[in-house]
């Protein structure tokens, strides 16, 4: 029991082989006494296989941990990413939201100012010809469409609606699409005339403005 004790209790099995076989052999001169040779032997084998399957099970475990800890850290970066693209997705969605209302009511902004620009023709064209009372008749329904179509530009300027700045401008094929050339003494490419306006939502596109542009004679 003190021979296994120290076994135990020793961490360098090939020394504590030899020394106890040292041991052996003067605490047992007579040959029938060397039974405990083969016992302690066996019992010195017996220790270093299950110290070697510990430290073998020790190593898998290890390996596992090492695994599972790479595993756990590959799934938080793509869960961080996963995240991140469904925020800037949510701000995108937000952001473009009204653009497919908006793009439906760009005709109507469209008849309002042309009926605003026709308005104001017709008007110079029969100063003086009409009553005073129908004359202000005439304003007063201007003054209405015009605040109408003030409150509704509004709104839509509220959403992100941004008129592109078209006519004296190099023509830009990210903002302007050519319908008509005119030769001009003004150099190439100059916007010289807005055929319909065109719009942003934020910082996108939303129609392009239809223009005329310069051609240098």
């Amino acid at each position: 029991k003190a021979i296994r004790k120290k076994l135990d209790e020793t961490s360098n099995l090939e020394e504590s082989e030899k020394g106890l076989v040292e041991e052996l052999k003067l605490t047992y001169p007579d040959s029938k006494d060397y039974w405990l040779h083969s016992e302690i032997l066996e019992y010195i084998r017996k220790i270093k296989t299950e110290k070697g399957s510990s430290s073998s099970q020790t190593d898998s475990k290890d390996e596992k941990i090492n695994e599972l800890t790479e595993t756990l850290q590959r799934l938080q970066a793509e869960f961080e990413n996963y995240k991140k693209r469904v925020e800037k997705e949510t701000v995108l969605l937000r952001k473009y939201a009204s653009q497919e209302v908006i793009s439906k009511l760009l005709p109507v902004l469209d008849s309002f100012e042309l009926a605003l620009k026709n308005t104001n023709a017709d008007k110079e064209m029969h100063i003086g010809k009409a009553s005073g009372i129908s004359s202000l008749c005439s304003e007063t329904f201007i003054k209405g469409i015009q605040m109408i179509y003030a409150q509704l530009f509004d709104v839509l300027e509220s959403e992100g609606l941004i008129p592109i700045t078209a006519i004296g401008k190099k023509f830009d094929p990210y903002y302007h699409e050519v319908l008509l050339q005119e030769h001009s003494e003004k150099e190439d490419e100059i916007v010289l005339e807005e055929l319909q306006k065109g719009y942003m939502l934020n910082d996108r596109v939303l129609r392009f403005a239809k223009v005329k542009i310069s051609k240098k004679v």
